[in-house]
């Protein structure tokens, strides 16, 4: 196929894809947005809840100590040798 041919397709999509104009059913998409409201929040409700309930597993135990990574030199790492 020719170069002026294939444009001439892309050009044709193009018109398509521009003036395509959809039928939107604006009482479902107000529905949408009106309701969308109430059942966002309970859901973080519900993962608050979970939240709640997987971190108090953890607050009985001890803070994480940075002081760990103290055991190695860091000249021996930043010096290069091997």
């Amino acid at each position: 196929m020719g170069r002026g041919r294939q444009r001439a397709k892309e050009k044709k999509v193009a018109r398509k894809l521009k003036y395509y104009t959809p039928e939107t059913d604006y009482e479902a998409l107000q529905r949408e947005l009106s309701g969308g409201k109430s059942s966002s929040q309970s859901e973080e409700d519900k993962y608050a809840e979970l939240a709640k309930l997987y971190n108090a597993a953890y607050d009985d135990e001890e803070p994480l100590d940075d002081d760990d990574d103290d055991d190695y030199s860091m000249s021996t790492w930043s010096s290069g040798r091997r």
